[in-house]
């Protein structure tokens, strides 16, 4: 090999070294932002560690879940996800809103208003709870990736009033966004969350004495009467490189006047039943329905199994979310209100189907939705 070869291989080798060193800093740079939390520390990690949930390094599903299934593969899924050819995945027109002032709410009036996806406000018995705000961002650690629908994102933190409670059911983009728990930090009392998510919160400056952290099957008196019980999900976490090292969790919140279910995320299994048994008839069950796929089929219900859900928990109606502002899945994006709505009327299940902002009166059992989706391409 001549001294020329050898130099030109030498600066070839020296070029490709400098530019993977870069890469990887660049990587380190960006999984460093606040935005991405931290995984627990100290005695939080202490509590992780001894929890009967994890095992194995990792906290674990009540059932077996892996989290992709077919031959795709995890490269292959994101490759489908980006340039594969599927058909209204993102709507043509604009999603209908509401715009009702939350601000002059009186907090004796009993009523819920949904913000698209899986962000939600309720009011009741004098209490305010906003449950998973993403409001002021996208669903991504960046701010161009997976975006909202047009006319889905009218509402942003500055129209939350003060909330007592903030609910957290896991730690994914598209349920804890930075931006919005940021702006919204100096209006929150409290802070419900799954063991391990109050690291994030910790990091990002939130009182300590705030937070309050559940394992699952692990249950907190609140304030004039309230319970809440932290009950599992078929899910998994993680904002960074480190997956499933804080608890995805659903919750039962039981006012004085009425219980209502926040089921997170959630593929279909047995613990739906098992809190239908636990506890006595659930007033509302929200449940997630929609950025399904068969490839996440374990994670995820397509629209036959949030039905079954409901009747298994003995809820007495159901709000489904978790549709209707951004694409994280293919298939079209009405397709999971069509179907639940259709499947619902088929088992007699009452179903409630507001759009982003319309005010639902908690406590009136005969109010009327429209399928407000119809006619939108």
């Amino acid at each position: 090999m001549t001294s020329k070869i050898k130099k030109k291989l030498k600066t070839t080798m020296i070029i490709t070294l400098s530019i993977l060193g870069i890469l990887a800093i660049a990587i380190i740079v960006f999984l460093n932002q606040a935005n991405f939390g931290s995984t627990p520390t100290g005695e939080r990690k202490e509590r992780v560690q001894n929890s009967p949930n994890y095992r194995d390094g990792k906290f674990q599903n009540l059932s077996e879940t892996p989290q992709l299934t077919g031959d795709k593969g995890m490269m292959g899924m994101m490759y489908d996800f980006l340039f594969g050819d599927y058909k209204r995945v993102t709507p043509i027109g604009e999603i209908p809103s509401v715009k009702t002032d939350l601000l002059s709410l009186d907090r004796k009036q009993d009523m819920l208003v949904w913000f698209g996806h899986s962000s939600y406000f309720i009011q009741i018995d004098g209490k305010r709870i906003l449950v998973d705000p993403v409001l002021d961002g996208a669903a991504s650690p960046v701010s161009f990736v997976n975006k909202p629908f047009k006319g889905s994102d009218l509402y942003k933190t500055s129209d939350i009033p003060d909330v007592d409670y903030l609910f957290i059911s896991h730690d994914h983009w598209d349920h804890l966004d930075y931006g919005s728990v940021m702006a919204l930090k100096d209006k929150v009392g409290k802070i419900v969350c799954g063991l391990g998510v109050g690291e994030h919160f910790e990091k990002w400056g939130f009182d300590k004495s705030k937070i309050i952290e559940l394992d699952w099957e692990e249950n907190a008196a609140l304030e004039d009467n309230f319970m809440v019980y932290c009950l599992p999900s078929r899910h998994f976490s993680g904002r960074g490189l480190s997956p499933n090292q804080s608890l995805w969790a659903s919750f039962l919140l039981q006012a004085p006047s009425m219980k209502i279910y926040i089921g997170g995320d959630s593929g279909y299994d047995t613990h739906f039943e098992r809190i239908g048994t636990q506890f006595d008839e659930i007033d509302l069950a929200i449940l997630e329905n929609g950025q399904y796929g068969s490839g996440w089929k374990f994670i995820h219900m397509m629209p036959d199994q949030v039905v079954q859900a409901v009747k298994d928990l003995n809820a007495k109606i159901l709000l489904p979310v978790h549709s209707s502002k951004f694409k994280l899945a293919n298939h079209p994006w009405d397709e999971p209100l069509i179907e639940v709505t259709r499947i619902a009327e088929e088992k007699n299940q009452q179903t409630i189907t507001p759009m982003i902002g319309e005010v639902v009166n908690l406590k009136d059992n005969t109010q009327v939705f429209s399928k407000w989706w119809v006619g939108i391409e």
